[in-house]
C-alpha cells in the first residue's frame, strides 16, 4: 500500500471572513494555521501533501510557504476550477463558484493514488487528530472502510457568531449511522443551541460528536468521488444552477447508505480553532502562543 496522503482544500474564500484567510498569519513568526496542520501532519508521519487552491492564489501560496515547509514535507498544488467537469457537461449560466468539498477532493484525484486524509486549510486541529487518522489509514481493512476525526461541539464553537457543523449519530461501536448539517450553531449560558428560522431553536448537549471536515479515505474513494461527480451535476445541479456544492459528506453518506462503506468515528478531546469570522483570529493567535510556550509547538515552528 502506498503511504497516504494528505489533502487539503484551500480554495474557498471566506466570504463570512472578508478575505483569503488561508493566508493570514496567525503564529509569531508569520505561520499560518496551514502550517501547523503541515507540521502535526509531519510528525504523525504524513510524508506528502496535497494543497488545493485556486489557479491565481499559487503564487501567493509559493511565497508565503516557501522552503519552509518543502525542506520537511513533498508539496504539490492542485487546482480547483468550476471549469473543471466531465466530458459532455457545461456550466450553468450565472455560475461563479467551484462545486464544492467533494469537487476540491476531484481536483487532486491525478496526484493520489493512495489513502488520504482529507482537510479544511483554516482549521487548526491539533497534533492528536492527524495521529488518530495516519494510523488508521496505515491499517485499513478494505475499500469500504472510512474514518472520521470527530470533535465535542463544545470544543468548536465561536464567541464571534453562529457557527455550521456536522452533528454525528453514532452506534455503540463508533460507526457513523446519519451526519445531518446544522447550519445556525450557537453558544449560550445554556449549552450548545442549534436553529433552522433563528427563531425556535433547540438545545444540544456539549458532547455532542460533530464533524470538523477530516476524514481519512482509502484510495477507492477517490473513484467514487469521480463516479458520483457526473450524477450530481445531472440531478442536483439543475434545481440549484447557481449555488448547489458536491460536498464530501454527501460522497460518504451515499457510500454508506449503498452499503459500500462503514465510517468510524474516532474522536479526539482536543479543542478545535478555526477564523469563521475576523473577530476569532485573536482567540487563535492567542492559543497557539500559549501552546509555543508551553513547549507544544516550537517558535519558530519549522526552526
Amino acid at each position: 500500500m502506498n503511504k497516504p496522503v494528505l489533502i487539503i482544500m484551500a480554495a474557498g474564500m471566506g466570504s463570512r471572513y472578508g478575505g483569503l484567510k488561508q493566508m493570514d498569519p496567525v503564529g509569531a513568526h508569520g505561520e499560518l494555521i496551514l502550517d501547523y496542520s503541515l507540521f502535526d501532519a509531519r510528525r504523525a508521519g504524513f510524508e506528502r501533501a496535497v494543497i488545493v487552491i485556486k489557479k491565481e492564489n499559487e503564487q501567493a501560496f509559493r511565497e508565503v510557504l516557501g522552503d519552509r515547509v518543502s525542506r520537511h514535507m513533498h508539496i504539490d498544488y492542485a487546482y480547483q476550477d468550476l471549469l473543471d467537469v466531465p466530458e459532455g457537461y457545461s456550466i450553468p449560466e450565472g455560475r461563479k463558484k467551484p462545486w464544492g468539498t467533494g469537487h476540491a477532493i476531484y481536483a487532486a484525484r491525478k496526484l493520489v493514488d493512495a489513502p488520504f486524509c482529507a482537510i479544511n486549510a483554516d482549521d487548526f486541529y491539533g497534533y492528536n487528530a492527524f495521529k488518530l487518522c495516519y494510523d488508521h489509514l496505515c491499517s485499513l481493512k478494505d475499500d469500504g472502510d472510512v474514518t472520521m476525526v470527530g470533535y465535542l461541539l463544545k470544543n468548536t464553537l465561536s464567541e464571534s457568531g453562529s457557527v455550521a457543523r456536522g452533528v454525528c449519530t453514532l452506534d455503540e461501536t463508533g460507526a457513523l449511522l446519519d451526519l445531518t448539517e446544522r447550519t445556525h450553531i450557537i453558544p449560550s449560558v445554556d449549552g450548545p443551541l442549534m436553529t433552522e428560522d433563528t427563531v425556535t431553536y433547540t438545545r444540544l448537549s456539549e458532547d455532542t460528536v460533530v464533524s470538523m471536515n477530516m476524514w481519512g479515505f482509502p484510495a477507492a474513494m477517490m473513484r467514487a468521488i469521480e463516479e458520483g461527480f457526473p450524477k450530481f451535476l445531472a440531478d442536483v445541479v439543475p434545481a440549484n444552477p447557481e449555488k448547489a456544492e458536491y460536498y464530501l459528506p454527501m460522497v460518504v453518506d451515499t457510500q454508506l447508505r449503498a452499503g459500500k462503506a462503514k465510517v468510524t468515528v474516532l474522536t479526539t478531546p482536543d479543542k478545535w480553532y478555526g477564523v469563521t469570522y475576523a473577530a476569532d483570529k485573536q482567540q487563535v493567535v492567542a492559543a497557539l502562543s500559549r501552546m509555543s510556550q508551553s513547549g507544544e509547538y516550537p517558535s519558530p515552528l519549522w526552526g
